[in-house]
């Protein structure tokens, strides 16, 4: 099974997303490892991406699930999937990928961004994500001003149990 933990940036999907992973004793991948030399740059000059810059990210993404399936592995997988059309090609089986949507105020999730020294997103982009969200229907939603621990322990009671 994969589990795609989405959200906008400050939702805690990398924090949420390895404490998942760990109890659940599966690999953890982040989204931002499969960004393009430039698409990093981008966001580090404050630059929001588009759908053309996305394209190959989605793609690479979309392949790394293909493998993890075929491979029936378990893996936690942090990823923003902002739009419909983004969860749609992550989406490679319906019956073995999950979303788990980290619903956060944007108060929140600008003040976490401001506070996360080293990461190439920056605050002035959080906007621009809440913008572009697409609330997903199908998705098992999450409170994520909640603290991580209380979060990981709702995912574990409410994912499939066939994971």
């Amino acid at each position: 099974m994969v589990i795609v933990v989405m959200g906008v940036a400050g939702a805690g999907k990398t924090t949420v997303g390895r404490r998942l992973a760990d109890v659940m004793r599966c690999r953890f991948a982040d989204a931002d490892d499969f960004h393009a030399p430039a698409n990093v740059e981008k966001l580090r000059r404050g630059v929001a991406l588009d759908d053309e810059d996305r394209a190959p990210w989605l793609a690479a993404l979309a392949g790394a699930i293909d493998e993890w399936l075929r491979a029936d592995a378990c893996v936690v997988l942090a990823c923003s999937a902002l739009k419909a059309k983004y969860r749609a090609a992550l989406r490679r089986d319906p019956a073995r990928v999950q979303f788990v949507y980290l619903k956060v105020p944007p108060e929140i999730a600008h003040a976490r961004v401001a506070n996360r020294p080293g990461h190439f997103m920056k605050e002035n982009l959080v906007e621009q994500q809440f913008d572009a969200l697409e609330e997903p229907s199908r998705a098992l939603v999450v409170d994520a001003s909640q603290p991580p621990d209380d979060i990981v322990r709702r995912l574990l009671r409410e994912l499939p149990a066939d994971r």
